[in-house]
C-alpha cells in the first residue's frame, strides 16, 4: 500500500502493529495490552487526520495510485454481464473512454465513463484517461443507442480532462463535448452521473450531465486542475494548494453550491482502502436513483433535467 505525505503517521503506526503482532507470534511475550493501544492510537489518528483534509489533500486522494478506476466499477457492479462495445464508427475506438452494456440485479444499464492505466504502459494505452473528441462521440452513440431501447446510463467520470493535442483540436474537440453536452440534456432515459476520481474541465463534463449527479467524498470536480490554475495565476505550479482551496472543488463545496445532488462517503482512509464496500456503496447509490428515476416519463426526465441545469448560478438577492 502506497501512502501520501500526510498518512505517514498512520503508516508509522501501521509499522509499529505489524512489529508487535510479530513479536506476539514468535515469541512467548504477552504484547496483547501495547498492540490494543496501539491499535487504539491508529484509529484515532485516521479520524484525526481524514476528518480535517484539505482541498489539496483530498485531490492528492483522488489520484491515489490504488484507488479503484472505472473498469473496476464496471467489473465489481456487474460482474460477468458486462458487454463492453467500441468505436465512434467515424475515425477509432478511443481507449480513454470505456463503455458498454451490463446488469445489476435484473436491470440493464448503458456504462460509460474514463480509463486510467495502472502503470506506464497501460497509462500510455489509455492516454492517461484523456478521450480524444471520438472518445466522446463514441459515449454519444452508446447513449443514443441505450435511449433508442429504453436503457438508462450510468457514466463514471475519472479524468484530468480531454486531450488537449493538437490533433484532437483539429477533429473537434470543442464541438464533440458541446454536442454531447446538448445531447445528454434532452437525452429520454436516465443519466446517473458519478464522480469516481478526478473531474475536471470539459473532459468531465462531456460525459457529466445527469439526473443525478453524485460525488464520491474524496473527488474533485473543476472547471481547472490547481496546478494549471497556479500556472495561470501565479506563472508557477507552487500555489497549487491555494488554488485547490479558492477553487471550492470538493465535494462539500459542490453540494453546498447546489452542483451536484449527494456525497458518496468512502471508507475511511478512501476508497482504495476498502474497495469492494465503495464498489458495494456505488452500487446501491445507483440503484437507488434509478428506482426514483424511473417513475418519471422521458417528459418529466428532460424537464426536470433542463429546470435543474438552468437554475445553476441563478443568485436571488
Amino acid at each position: 500500500m502506497e501512502y501520501l505525505d500526510f498518512e505517514m503517521p498512520i503508516k508509522e503506526l501501521e509499522d509499529q502493529l505489524d512489529k508487535c503482532t510479530i513479536i506476539g507470534e514468535e515469541s512467548d511475550v504477552d504484547v496483547s495490552e501495547t498492540c490494543r493501544q496501539i491499535e487504539k492510537k491508529l484509529t484515532e489518528t485516521r479520524k484525526d487526520i481524514y476528518k480535517n483534509l484539505t482541498a489539496w489533500q483530498r485531490v492528492q486522494l483522488s489520484r491515489h495510485p490504488n484507488r479503484p478506476y472505472t473498469m473496476d466499477y464496471i467489473k465489481a457492479i456487474c460482474g460477468d454481464t458486462f458487454l463492453e462495445l467500441h468505436g465512434d464508427r467515424n475515425v477509432k475506438d478511443d481507449k480513454a473512454m470505456v463503455g458498454g452494456l451490463g446488469k445489476i440485479g435484473d436491470q440493464s444499464f448503458m456504462f460509460i465513463g474514463q480509463q486510467k492505466g495502472y502503470n506506464t504502459k497501460t497509462r500510455q494505452y489509455r492516454n492517461f484517461g484523456m478521450a480524444n473528441p471520438e472518445g466522446y462521440r463514441k459515449a454519444l452513440r452508446l447513449m443514443k443507442s441505450a435511449e433508442k431501447f429504453g436503457i438508462p446510463v450510468v457514466c463514471l467520470i475519472d479524468t484530468p480532462g480531454a486531450y488537449p493535442g493538437i490533433e484532437a483540436e483539429e477533429r473537434g474537440q470543442g464541438e464533440a463535448i458541446a454536442r454531447n453536452i446538448l445531447e445528454m440534456t434532452r437525452l429520454k432515459v436516465p443519466i446517473i452521473v458519478t464522480i469516481i476520481g478526478e473531474g475536471a474541465s470539459g473532459g468531465a463534463l462531456g460525459i457529466g450531465v445527469g439526473d443525478r449527479v453524485l460525488m464520491l467524498e474524496n473527488t474533485w470536480y473543476s472547471v481547472i486542475s490547481p496546478e494549471s490554475c497556479s500556472s495561470i495565476l501565479w506563472r508557477s505550479w507552487e500555489y497549487k494548494e491555494q488554488a485547490a482551496d479558492s477553487l471550492k472543488l470538493t465535494a462539500p463545496d459542490m453540494k453546498r453550491l447546489k452542483l451536484i445532488d449527494e456525497i458518496v462517503r468512502e471508507p475511511d482512509g478512501g476508497a482504495h482502502r476498502n474497495r469492494e464496500k465503495t464498489f458495494d456503496l456505488v452500487k446501491s447509490k445507483i440503484s437507488t436513483h434509478y428506482q426514483e428515476l424511473k417513475k418519471l416519463s422521458p417528459k418529466e426526465l428532460v424537464e426536470s433535467r433542463m429546470d435543474k441545469y438552468a437554475n445553476m448560478g441563478v443568485f436571488n438577492g
